[in-house]
C-alpha cells in the first residue's frame, strides 16, 4: 500500500494579489487566503491525517493550521515544518512585480512571454527554473537540480516518517507543486497554474509516485 499524500497549495497572500514573485520571501495571507485554508480544511475534514506538515514559510504554516482547524478526524492540531517543501528560490527577483521579471526573461529568451507561467508552459518546469537562475545577476536563484535535490529529500523524509497506508497532509507552494508534477512525468499538469487552496494527491511508494488528483478545489473527501 502507498503512503497517501495530500499536498495543498497555501492560500492567497498579498504578494499573490499584487502579482509579485514570492519564493522564499513571505507575505501574510489575505482574508481570501484564510478562507482558502478553511475551505480546504472543510473538504478534507473527514480524512484522518497520520502526519501534517508544511513548508517553513508562514503562508504555508498558517494555511495548514486553518486546514487542521476544520478537521474532524483526530488529526494533528498543528503542522510540523519541513523546509524541503519550500517554494523555488527566485533570488534577486524575489518581491519584484511579475511584469518586470517577465521583461528580463523575454530579453534573455528572445521571445514574447507575458508571465512566468508562460515560460513554464512554453519550455517546461526544468528550463524555467534554470532560466531564472541564469538571468539572476547575483546567481542566487535555485536552478532545477538544486530545487529537486531538496524536494526529493523531502519525499525520502516522508517515507522514513510514515508507513504504508498513512494519510499525510503537506502544505506547499505553486511552483513546487507544478515542479513535482513534471518530475512525475505529468507534463500535461505542470503547465497549469495551481489554484490557492487546491490539492494534489499522490500515492507514494518506496521507488515511485503516482498523481491521482491535481489542482482539485472541489472534491469533498
Amino acid at each position: 500500500m502507498p503512503i497517501n499524500l495530500y499536498i495543498v497549495r497555501h492560500g492567497e497572500t498579498y504578494f499573490n494579489f499584487l502579482h509579485r514573485f514570492q519564493g522564499w520571501s513571505d507575505a501574510p495571507l489575505t482574508s481570501k487566503g484564510i478562507q482558502h485554508g478553511l475551505d480546504a480544511g472543510s473538504r478534507l475534514a473527514n480524512v484522518h491525517f497520520d502526519g501534517a506538515y508544511s513548508s517553513d514559510l508562514s503562508r504555508a504554516i498558517h494555511t495548514a493550521r486553518y486546514i487542521l482547524q476544520n478537521n474532524t478526524s483526530d488529526s494533528p492540531l498543528n503542522p510540523k515544518e519541513l523546509p524541503d517543501f519550500r517554494e523555488q528560490f527566485f533570488g534577486s527577483f524575489e518581491g519584484l512585480n511579475s511584469d518586470t521579471v517577465s521583461a528580463k526573461l523575454n530579453a534573455y529568451k528572445n521571445s514574447s512571454l507575458s508571465t512566468y507561467a508562460d515560460l513554464i508552459k512554453t519550455y517546461g518546469m526544468a528550463e524555467a527554473m534554470d532560466t531564472i537562475r541564469l538571468v539572476d545577476p547575483y546567481n542566487f536563484a535555485e536552478n532545477d537540480s538544486q530545487w529537486w535535490t531538496r524536494v526529493s529529500h523531502g519525499f525520502d523524509d516522508i517515507r522514513n516518517r510514515h508507513h504504508d497506508g498513512d494519510n499525510v497532509l503537506i502544505v506547499s507552494h505553486g511552483t513546487t507543486i507544478r515542479g513535482i508534477a513534471e518530475k512525475l512525468d505529468r507534463h500535461d499538469l505542470a503547465g497549469d497554474p495551481v489554484k490557492n487552496g487546491a490539492l494534489m494527491q499522490i500515492e507514494l511508494l518506496n521507488d515511485s509516485a503516482t498523481i491521482s488528483r491535481f489542482n482539485d478545489d472541489t472534491t469533498i473527501f
